[in-house]
């Protein structure tokens, strides 16, 4: 059966995307993880991936022109199959009226002969069933891609029931990626017919997760033969898994009793509407984790509903309630004792974000050939330089800033180190973007200093504090830990003297950071002190040799030894 590709939700400000250059034409055979076009969006210009494998048989949008969120923008099927109808609820619904009107009775439609056409005798769509068609009042919402690296998506929680009224700019769902938690905004006004993941469950890129539309409209025979369809297709579980359609109604009520379950925890909370607070999860958590007292925000979203931008511009009052704040660091609970031979254990799920790194990380270590070059590096210049560079800059230089700025510079003299491996051919990049990676507690995201070469050391710094905030607080955007050329991993921090990384997909080297120590050495005719620090470059053999590392290891290292140089 055909399918649709449609415009993905790149950023969370997005609403439509322009087609830069379409990589596969009508008739090429695609793969699932095929790059079929590259989108310019209102944050970047991005990569847009079908996930259907088989023929390109339409194209919908033309290069250089723009199509809205969940557009069709091209349809993939078998060779010479008919997809006709996907298209007969999007750009054909004109046709439809004009044959409904000639049923009704109107002046029969005539051919050049005078006689009359027969084109809806003709029309055998009833005959392709199961495939049944989305009705004409009804619109589908699929998973968004959110990010470069995103499969799937974890419905956190509905924001709105089967049956409630639905606006363009309403936020539908919050949904974990392997990136973030961000909000799902539909796009489709209406009413919301069809919820077709549970909050708690994933759901494939593209996958369908939500249907709008006329209030009363029934669409349990599309939704039937879609589950139907996808239970022999890569998409399955797109739906949920067995889900039977019987139960719609059932499954109504209780996605409402999930919704209302998931604020039920926050009942005592002073009430906005019916006695509960009206406030995202992803509201709640960074109010709490930021110590703000949620009834005092002020919500902007639907229906006074307070969401994560309520909680990121909230300014306190001049006189925080300290006794509230006492009330709130509650101590912790001890830890019962459990006598000596029990066994137990938990089994804790894994984020988005978790199977994602164990995913990339593990083809890149399995797939790509490593090999590491270890150098010591006297630091003692650089010590004395970030002191004096301090003192005049107008944001503090960390000694990360200082490694970053010394691998750019480094990465212009040394090319083949800034490459990718693309199977066929290299891919050795002209500009230089320097990932920096930030350990957090579901995992490890790597924001993305762009244009490092170019950059002085007090905007490297400016630019990577912004970045590991936004990290933290899960505010980074797709354009900001995406399009990294080299990476780095300081782990100096936490004592470490040196270690091995892993490379970062797409990068051809990854650079592992130690400690700076004190050792002894000799100094003339007697001994003194001397501040080293230890970077050990892990190299993609495939595109990078051996002597093509060690020469930019080299470079870098006399780049931090004399930091002068970098300003040259």
């Amino acid at each position: 059966m055909a399918k649709a590709i449609r415009m993905p939700l790149l950023s969370d400000t997005m609403t439509e995307g322009k087609i830069i250059q379409w990589n596969k034409s009508v008739g090429d055979k695609i793969k699932s993880d095929d790059t079929i076009a590259e989108v310019e969006t209102d944050k970047a210009t991005m990569e847009v991936v079908g996930y259907e494998e088989g023929t390109l048989l339409y194209i919908g949008v033309k290069t250089g022109e723009a199509a809205k969120v969940n557009d069709i923008i091209a349809i993939v099927g078998k060779e010479g199959e008919d997809y006709k109808s996907l298209l007969d609820g999007e750009g054909q619904k004109q046709d439809k009226k004009e044959k409904k009107v000639d049923k009704k009775g109107a002046a029969p439609v005539k051919n050049e002969d005078g006689q009359k056409a027969k084109a809806e005798p003709e029309v055998k769509q009833p005959s392709k069933k199961p495939f049944a068609e989305l009705p004409m009042d009804a619109k589908v919402i699929r998973m968004p891609l959110l990010s470069d690296t995103m499969t799937e998506g974890k419905i956190v929680q509905w924001n709105k029931n089967v049956g409630d009224k639905v606006k363009s700019d309403d936020v539908l769902a919050e949904v974990e990626t392997d990136k973030a938690t961000m909000e799902v905004v539909g796009y489709e006004e209406g009413t919301l017919l069809y919820i077709g993941v549970e909050a708690g469950q994933a759901a494939k890129v593209n996958g369908i997760i939500a249907i709008v539309g006329k209030e009363g409209t029934d669409v349990s025979a599309f939704v039937e033969a879609e589950k139907n369809t996808d239970s022999n297709s890569s998409q399955q579980g797109a739906f949920g898994e067995k889900h039977d359609e019987p139960k719609q109604e059932q499954k109504s009520s209780e996605s409402k009793a999930s919704s209302n379950g998931i604020a039920s925890a926050e009942n005592d909370q002073p009430a906005i509407e019916g006695g509960r607070m009206k406030a995202s999860p992803l509201a709640k958590k960074l109010a709490a984790d930021k110590g703000i007292d949620i009834s005092k925000v002020h919500g902007s979203g639907d229906g006074g509903r307070i969401v994560k931008k309520d909680v990121d511009s909230y300014v306190p009052s001049a006189t925080p309630a300290k006794q509230e704040g006492k009330k709130a660091e509650a101590p912790k609970p001890v830890q019962p004792f459990e006598q000596a031979g029990k066994e137990s254990y938990e089994d804790i799920p894994n984020t988005q974000m978790r199977k994602t790194i164990a995913r990339r990380l593990g083809e890149s270590k399995f797939q790509a050939p490593h090999f590491y070059l270890t150098m010591e590096m006297n630091m003692d210049n650089a010590i004395a330089s970030r002191q004096a560079i301090n003192e005049i800059s107008p944001v503090k230089i960390s000694f990360n800033d200082m490694i970053i700025k010394a691998c750019a510079m480094a990465l212009r003299q040394h090319p083949a180190v800034n490459s990718s491996w693309m199977g066929d051919f290299i891919r050795q990049n002209k500009h230089i973007h320097i990932g920096s990676a930030v350990a957090m507690p579901e995992g490890l995201i790597v924001p993305v200093i762009r244009f490092a070469d170019q950059k002085s050391l007090s905007q490297i710094a400016s630019d990577a504090k912004g970045l590991y905030d936004k990290a933290r607080n899960k505010k980074l955007q797709p354009e900001e830990f995406s399009g990294n050329t080299f990476t780095i991993s300081n782990l100096g921090m936490m004592d470490i003297e040196d270690f091995t990384a892993i490379i970062n997909p797409p990068d051809s080297a990854i650079l592992a950071v130690g400690r700076i120590r004190e050792i002894v050495v000799k100094k003339g005719d007697g001994f003194g002190v001397a501040n080293v620090m230890k970077g050990t470059l892990s190299c993609d053999h495939r595109s990078v040799d051996g002597a093509v590392g060690a020469s930019f290891l080299q470079t870098v290292k006399k780049f931090l030894e004399n930091p002068v140089t970098m300003l040259v």
